[in-house]
């Protein structure tokens, strides 16, 4: 499975809602992100089914080692380029909705040559 934008917007939910609450549920990710149950059902049976994540007997959702790669993949991204987007002068808010659509579509070069730059 080839893993979309949405996918990882997915993924990179479920990572950020880790550090932030005990336990993943199915409605944590539906309030976080604005989706209806259902949609958020049929992502998580395909997530599961293609090894991103699993459910524990609690009910809560984890991402496997792979699906966390994939996470913190993209959470770094969006990270390091709201930073580098807040050091050029562009306001929180703008950078961080910014960041969020350029962290999919930026090459792994490209992302880290501005890394290299932009280092503190």
């Amino acid at each position: 499975m080839v893993i979309q934008e949405a996918g990882e917007m997915y993924l990179e939910t479920i990572y950020v809602l880790s550090k932030e609450l005990p336990k993943v549920r199915a409605v944590d990710i539906t309030k976080k992100m604005g989706f209806s149950k259902p949609t958020i059902s049929i992502q998580m049976k395909k997530f599961r089914e293609n090894g991103y994540v699993t459910v524990n007997e609690d009910g809560g959702i984890v991402l496997t080692k792979q699906g966390l790669e994939i996470a913190e993949r993209i959470y770094e991204r969006h990270v390091v380029i709201s930073q580098i987007l807040i050091k050029l002068g562009v306001d929180e808010p703008t950078a961080y909705q910014d960041a969020c659509r350029i962290e999919h579509y930026i090459s792994d070069t490209t992302f880290q040559c501005m890394k290299r730059h932009f280092k503190d």
